[in-house]
């Protein structure tokens, strides 16, 4: 296998905003503000170092997924007592969201966890993130090459090829997405821990997950399973295509409804005889 899959638990932020506002309101800067959490108040800090110490007994994994995406701080601005606290500090909204994420980090790591963040938190202040930070690519590419540039570890999840819920996205394009693209160092190189296909629920439910996720989630994985010579050297068409409508088959018949390998949307029915009897 060239790269492991990466599992992580939830997003942080999520997680205590679903989980732990309505019975700890005071993590919400306001009623109006509920996320993100009060950078101002050692409460946040203290049910976060109490939700990562129950899952450290929990998980024995070594990775554990801060978050850290599209956060808005402009409610802390808008909120008095967090605004009186930046004052008094002298710090943005911005300096508020850096000293959010490292705290967080510094919690993770003392117990043991390596932190995984977004791209968006390398993007703003990459060299101040801890050096065992695994930076979480999502946002198009050239983000990993820049990431081991400094020296950090890398997830590729480009959501461009690599986001199952954008349903126009053809097996083709998972197929040839490379997580090494532009990192031509074999140092760094190493430093690509793998990727991550990512599916989104806002649009699946049970009655459409299964073919949202496969085939093409089976594509990605054939993907991260090739060295890149082996992959670019193929005729798609006559190669892959007819392993990944036999797969689609196989996944069929263990009652597993894997959408048509060749739809033009991802989870459309077959609009003629399915995969499985042109074989």
């Amino acid at each position: 296998m060239k790269y492991p899959f990466v599992f992580c638990s939830a997003n942080l932020c999520m997680l205590l905003n679903i989980c732990r506002g309505n019975g700890y309101p005071k993590l919400w800067p306001s009623v109006s503000c509920t996320e993100p959490l009060d950078v101002s108040s050692n409460f946040t800090f203290e049910v976060i170092t109490g939700i990562l110490s129950d899952m450290r007994r929990i998980f024995p994994f070594g990775l554990f997924h801060l978050g850290g995406d599209e956060v808005y701080t402009g409610c802390w601005n808008l909120t008095p007592h967090v605004k009186q606290w930046l004052d008094e500090r002298n710090m943005t909204t911005k300096d508020a969201y850096k000293y959010f994420v490292l705290k967080a980090q510094e919690i993770a790591i003392d117990l043991n966890w390596i932190p995984v963040n977004w791209e968006e938190t390398f993007n703003s202040f990459g060299g101040s993130l801890n050096p065992r930070t695994v930076v979480h690519n999502w946002l198009g590419p050239g983000v990993c090459p820049k990431v081991v540039a400094k020296g950090l570890r890398c997830i590729m999840s480009n959501q461009g090829v690599w986001y199952l819920d954008h349903l126009d996205v053809p097996w083709e394009e998972v197929y040839t997405a490379e997580p090494l693209a532009g990192i031509n160092d074999s140092a760094q190189q190493k430093l690509v821990l793998g990727g991550e296909v990512c599916m989104w629920g806002e649009t699946a439910d049970t009655s459409d997950v299964q073919q949202t996720i496969w085939p093409r989630a089976a594509a990605a994985a054939e993907r991260m399973w090739s060295q890149l010579e082996a992959i670019s050297a193929q005729d798609l068409e006559t190669t892959v295509l007819a392993r990944l409508h036999y797969f689609r088959c196989l996944l069929n018949h263990r009652g597993i409804a894997a959408a048509p390998v060749t739809n033009f949307y991802a989870r459309r029915p077959p609009i003629g005889p399915g995969s499985c009897f042109v074989q």
